[in-house]
């Protein structure tokens, strides 16, 4: 599993976005819902798991797409398996995370 992360700060706000590396460059398109990860928001760094369950832990937002982004967020108990989406067959779901 190969994950790639953007990390985005601003004021007090983070959201951490996480993609499959092998899905980079690529535009998804189906039903009026358009995932471009071909631009700036997903091109980050290659991070191991346990970074990107950190980061996905402690954000404000997380941006997933991908089975293993999308898993990772599940995993970490931020993303509900009932709030997945599929954008030509790819597992794609965000979330705003409330902090204790």
């Amino acid at each position: 599993m190969s994950l790639t992360v953007k990390v985005h700060t601003k004021q007090d706000r983070t959201i951490v976005a996480v993609c499959d590396s092998s899905l980079l460059g690529q535009v998804l398109e189906e039903n009026g819902v358009r995932l471009d990860l071909s631009g700036d928001f997903y091109n980050g760094e290659v991070r191991d798991r346990s970074e990107v369950g950190d980061l996905v832990r402690n954000a404000d937002g997380v941006n997933l797409v991908g089975e293993s982004a999308v898993r990772v967020g599940i995993e970490e108990g931020v993303i509900d398996e009932g709030h997945i989406i599929k954008v030509q067959g790819v597992p794609h779901a965000q979330a705003v995370i409330v902090q204790e």
